[in-house]
């Protein structure tokens, strides 16, 4: 498959060429021409996350030099349990998909995981041909700007691989105290940069790394953000199986509400449908920052500084996948057949981890009790649906804002327990091109 990107359609590049790229030369985001088809009838046989996510993936890998490496990326990366599980004391059919049981406890493990056995297997087959460039830009660096749970988790699936760098920025003090330390446990290969400003400035500042001519003469740049396709494709694949498994089961496609800040895994869920899978509507919570729902309300696309709130992770003002959405569904009447969006306050997240605690019996992280809450809100609507609510992070991650409100502690999973042990590394950085660039090209 050729990808083109969404501000210039003449702008085109392999499969391997826009995930070592992260973000195309015009700045764009890549997608596919148009969205391969595919039916539930496709993948009869097939359970395992690995082996749906190889069916699901194989367009876009047709004729791409990774293409024989797919179903061997797939196993190793989406190992990773990602467990439909059922709210028994809910209303009608209401179930969880559970997607923090990876080694960071958040649902960008799948992406991150994918993305560096894609550019593993792309380094190595590169290296055995020879290569491009000279030697001393032989490392690929990644930029990376999180809200919170993508720089851990790209810093664990990157992390000791010889042939790459990764440089994560995140937004200081505006995330909490356990995320704050999974992004700057590593050492070694990962740099943790503490940035003074919000998530869209770490954003804005990766976008324009990723574009600067100086710091691409000296770094050979990518990207591991959900501007990355790399990132985005894995996660249809959970969406697949978790849709599949309960079309199977009750032949009714199952509505899901998609917890979103950047939009990258609401976008993932969308291909997904568009490419044939059963699943029926799709509702985006998001928290105070409300561009994406003032969108669909008013019709004019209005970026805006994000305000911090309990749900950190969607702290985003400028949402990039955005474009994704709209190269696919273009004009806003189109977009509003197609998602939903309802914003979510602090108050509001608050009442439903203490509520859903006592009468659910689940434990939701802010993110997620940003989804359940819209739950409640929309359930009326569509009675008669199965309604899955995606849960992104385990509220262990949360524990400050969690634990007071449900009265308890909440167990810490193994993999983040090692992960709050080890000691701390990070640098200050002001949110500017000139500062990053200093800090990339000093260490050469």
């Amino acid at each position: 498959m050729t990808l083109t990107s969404t501000r210039d359609a003449a702008s085109t590049a392999t499969l391997s060429e826009a995930i070592a790229r992260g973000l195309a030369p015009d700045g764009g985001l890549y997608v596919p021409p148009a969205m391969p088809r595919t039916s539930p009838l496709d993948f009869d046989g097939l359970e395992a996350l690995p082996e749906i996510a190889a069916r699901l993936l194989r367009p876009f890998f047709a004729g791409d030099p990774l293409e024989p490496e797919l179903a061997a990326i797939c196993a190793e990366a989406l190992d990773v349990p990602a467990p439909v599980v059922p709210i028994d004391r809910a209303p009608g059919a209401a179930s969880v998909l559970e997607l923090f049981h990876g080694p960071t406890s958040a649902f960008k493990d799948f992406g991150a995981r994918f993305l560096a056995a894609c550019l593993a297997r792309t380094h190595r087959n590169s290296r055995a041909t020879g290569g491009q460039g000279p030697p001393d830009r032989a490392k690929l660096t990644m930029l990376v700007a999180t809200s919170g749970d993508t720089g851990g988790a790209v810093a664990a699936a990157f992390f000791g691989r010889s042939w790459a760098d990764v440089a994560l920025l995140y937004p200081k003090g505006l995330v909490s105290a356990r995320q704050a330390q999974q992004l700057a446990c590593w050492g070694g290969n990962v740099r943790t940069f503490a940035v003074q400003g919000t998530f869209d400035d770490c954003q804005r500042v990766v976008k324009e790394a990723m574009l600067d001519p100086a710091l691409s003469r000296v770094r050979t740049l990518s990207s591991a953000n959900s501007i990355n396709i790399g990132r985005l494709l894995p996660q249809m694949s959970y969406y697949a199986a978790a849709s599949l498994a309960i079309f199977r089961r009750e032949s009714r496609r199952p509505n899901f509400i998609v917890p979103t800040g950047n939009l990258g895994n609401a976008v993932a869920c969308v291909w997904a449908r568009e490419m044939g899978l059963p699943i029926g509507r799709i509702v985006l919570a998001t928290n105070r920052n409300r561009t994406i729902v003032d969108y669909l309300e008013r019709g004019d696309w209005r970026p805006r500084q994000s305000v911090a709130t309990l749900a950190s992770a969607m702290d985003v003002g400028n949402p990039s996948n955005m474009e994704r959405l709209n190269a696919l569904f273009p004009g806003v009447e189109n977009l509003r057949g197609h998602v939903t969006a309802h914003s979510v306050t602090d108050d509001e997240i608050r009442a439903t981890i203490g509520r859903d605690a006592a009468e659910l019996d689940r434990v939701w992280c802010p993110h997620s009790a940003a989804a359940a809450h819209v739950y409640r809100t929309v359930r009326a609507e569509d009675p008669d649906a199965h309604w899955v609510i995606v849960a992104t992070a385990h509220p262990a991650k949360f524990n400050d804002i969690v634990e007071p409100l449900v009265g308890r502690e909440v167990p810490i999973p193994p993999a983040l327990e090692r992960l709050l042990s080890l000691p701390r590394s990070e640098e200050d950085l002001i949110p500017t091109l000139d500062a990053l660039r200093g800090r990339l090209e000093a260490t050469g």
